[in-house]
């Protein structure tokens, strides 16, 4: 089978869907199945991320300018590329079907120009982009998605042969956002790869990465970060319970892609906990896995979450994970007994916290086990990657 991906970029820091791409097409081949993937992005061709990338790419984007005027830094930000629905339309019977991949960019919007009226067959993934949390959260950004949706994103789903949704949970939410154009659903299995074999290298590689931490036990928040996850929570949350709980430290790891951290480092001074938060940046190779598989626990209190590929590298980890009921995939985990799950907020977060830490150790690795047996089961994409494309080949 061959696949034309077509997504927003492929750089890693843009967040899950590139991620689950690279993983799928990894499992694929692992198992022998017959699969070519190709991408085309709006990428700028001399971005540096798609330097030694291991699938071919079709980098249609535009340098960025830098410009300061208003209207084209919106262009430069929606990712308006011109050539990407003229390659679409010369290029696109080459494939045998299409995934779209995300929402609310030029990529989905180019594709609903073309596929819709063509003979490809074709599927999207909202990757949890039809989250109710956006509609609270910025109610006139809504109003203008549901203009896209009109003549942009939900044509392009009611063409579909179908949406595919990650977990139960995304489906359930993401019906009733916007009115207009019904599409089909489909709930399919979703996972990342299985984490490599703990090893001392990767303990090393992350102490030596965060000196001031030394061998301090520590709980882990690893994701970007953003508003929607939830970090000021957790900062206010650790400083309710530090006091109680000398020896645990916290540790934030990931992206500063919003130029959130100085104002959380100044919550966290303010609060009086600010050497007890480590602030690591992003994270790579053993460096991560050593964060992953040396935290005490997980942590994400996010407003949103599709399905969260750290979340479940965590359980791959053994690692509990700490969650809200805003991470789509909470059920699986609180069903499976692999962490907790309370309320996105600054009292669900304390709570998360408080159950935590009077948790007993056989209970925690109970928990552990049932991480270890959840990922296994539901979340390796060892099993999910290949069932992705008998899925496909059902509809087809």
């Amino acid at each position: 089978m061959n696949i034309l991906h077509i997504v927003a970029s492929i750089d890693p820091a843009s967040g899950g869907p590139i991620e689950s791409v690279l993983r799928q097409d990894e499992a694929c081949k692992a198992r022998g199945v017959s699969v070519t993937r190709e991408l085309v992005t709006l990428d700028p061709p001399d971005s540096h991320h798609l330097q030694g990338f291991p699938l071919t790419v079709h980098a249609l984007g535009r340098p960025r300018t830098g410009s300061r005027l208003p209207w084209r830094r919106a262009l430069e930000h929606y990712g308006y590329a011109p050539n990407l629905v003229p390659w679409l339309r010369a290029n696109i019977g080459s494939y045998d079907t299409v995934i779209v991949d995300g929402l609310w960019n030029y990529a989905p919007f180019a594709a609903s120009r073309v596929l819709p009226d063509g003979k490809t067959p074709y599927f999207v993934f909202p990757h949890g982009m039809m989250d109710p949390w956006f509609r609270r959260t910025y109610p006139l950004k809504h109003l203008a998605k549901q203009a896209f949706w009109l003549f942009g994103e939900g044509r392009l789903l009611a063409g579909a042969r179908s949406a595919f949704f990650t977990c139960e949970e995304e489906r359930r939410e993401a019906r009733g956002q916007f009115f207009g154009h019904p599409y089909r659903e489909t709930v399919i299995s979703f996972g990342t790869s299985a984490p490599p074999l703990h090893t001392t290298g990767q303990d090393t590689a992350f102490r030596a990465a965060l000196p001031a931490l030394d061998t301090r036990p520590y709980l882990l928040f690893l994701s970007r970060i953003h508003a929607k996850k939830g970090c000021d929570l957790l900062v206010e949350a650790f400083a309710r319970v530090a006091a109680d709980h000398p020896s645990v430290d916290l540790v934030v790891a990931g992206p500063d892609q919003a130029g959130l951290r100085a104002s959380l480092e100044a919550l966290a001074a303010r609060r009086g906990v600010a050497a007890r938060i480590h602030w690591a940046g992003p994270l790579y190779g053993n460096a991560k896995w050593g964060a992953l598989y040396g935290a005490d626990a997980f942590i994400l209190p996010s407003h949103q979450e599709n399905f969260g590929i750290a979340v479940a590298e965590a359980l791959g980890c053994g690692t509990p994970v700490l969650i809200s009921n805003k991470v789509n995939i909470w059920r699986e985990i609180d069903t499976a007994g692999a962490g907790l799950v309370e309320p996105d907020t600054a009292d669900g977060a304390e709570t998360l916290l408080r159950r935590w830490f009077a948790t007993t150790q056989a209970e925690k690795a109970t928990m552990r086990e049932a991480a270890r047996s959840l990922f296994k089961d539901q979340f390796n994409v060892a099993n999910t990657g290949p069932a992705l494309i008998r899925t496909i080949e059902q509809f087809l």
